[in-house]
């Protein structure tokens, strides 16, 4: 694969969800709601926790990361594709669109690898409840935060590397609302043999990794949740998890939709939705999750509220 000048290229045009002028208006109003509400739910969880002592403690500290990774996610893609709706300009620099295809890359592998460390955690709250503090301590937490930050990096920098190495053709569009490496590499005049490899091995580690490690904690989990005689301990033990098990469900449910819609249509407009709801209905939703199933955030969330009513 030989190296061309990328100063040559001068950007792409992103086709977005529509082409009907008629429907512009509103999803331009869905997604402007989606953003708000997504940005606003995670700052709330992420204030609660940090206001109330009561919540500072592992499982708390990676649903913080967990919220802050989503506003970083839909904030990679939904202001970019409000202002091109807004000013009718489809265009992304070449530089943009490699960012924000690493960005979206970065920030989903983080997702992922977040979601098996609290799986990891709710392991251990629940199989080895009285060593809890010790096995989940402050310097581990920390680590595995930075394993996850660790996995997302070096996943998006694989795929700039491959992005670099690319040469492009006259086409430019890429039929999407925000650019992603593998609709990128459909508009290069390059051997994309090596660029799809890595594509699929590096999707199948962030994806296959985590979902691996969700697995079996919660096979370890269910097996010593049914060695609890009384039915109130299950029923306890079940809904410390019922949580984050929703929020996987949703991610991953979600990413396996989208892998169906890549194979069952040719449409390039319904993948577009497709991997659109797949990077912003799940953080939508997560600060909802929590806070309606979890009697600790509800009562943070509660208190955080009453004190800023109380300072106005």
């Amino acid at each position: 694969m030989e190296p061309r000048n990328q100063t040559a290229v001068s950007g792409f045009l992103l086709l977005g969800l529509t082409d009907d002028p008629a429907l512009q208006p509103l999803v331009f109003s869905l997604f402007l709601s989606i953003y708000l509400v997504t940005v606003l739910g995670n700052l709330l969880i992420v204030l609660a926790v940090g206001s109330d002592s009561h919540l500072h403690s592992p499982m708390y500290f990676f649903l913080c990361n967990l919220s802050l990774n989503d506003i970083c996610l839909s904030t990679t893609m939904i202001p970019k594709m409000l202002v091109s709706i807004q000013t009718q300009d489809q265009s992304i620099s070449y530089a943009g669109c490699l960012a924000q295809a690493c960005c979206v890359v970065f920030f989903a592998v983080l997702e992922s690898f977040l979601l098996a460390v609290m799986a990891y955690d709710r392991y251990v709250a629940i199989c080895h409840p009285l060593r809890y503090t010790v096995l989940m301590s402050p310097r581990l937490c920390l680590l595995l935060a930075l394993f996850a930050l660790f996995m997302g990096m070096a996943e998006a920098l694989l795929h700039i590397l491959v992005a670099l190495q690319l040469s492009f053709c006259a086409h430019r569009e890429i039929p999407h609302s925000f650019c992603e490496l593998a609709q990128v590499l459909k508009l290069t005049c390059s051997d994309t043999l090596l660029g799809n490899v890595l594509i699929y091995v590096t999707s199948f580690i962030s994806g296959g990794v985590p979902v691996a490690g969700i697995i079996f904690s919660y096979v370890r989990i269910v097996s010593s949740v049914l060695r609890i005689p009384s039915s109130k301990g299950k029923q306890k033990a079940f809904s410390t998890c019922g949580s984050h098990l929703s929020v996987v469900t949703l991610f991953y449910g979600t990413g396996f939709w989208v892998y169906l819609i890549s194979v069952v249509t040719d449409s390039p407009r319904k993948m577009a939705v497709a991997s659109v709801m797949y990077t912003v209905v799940p953080q939508m939703l997560n600060p909802f999750i929590y806070s309606l199933r979890n009697r600790d955030m509800k009562g943070a969330l509660r208190r955080l509220i009453s004190g800023s009513e109380s300072l106005l």
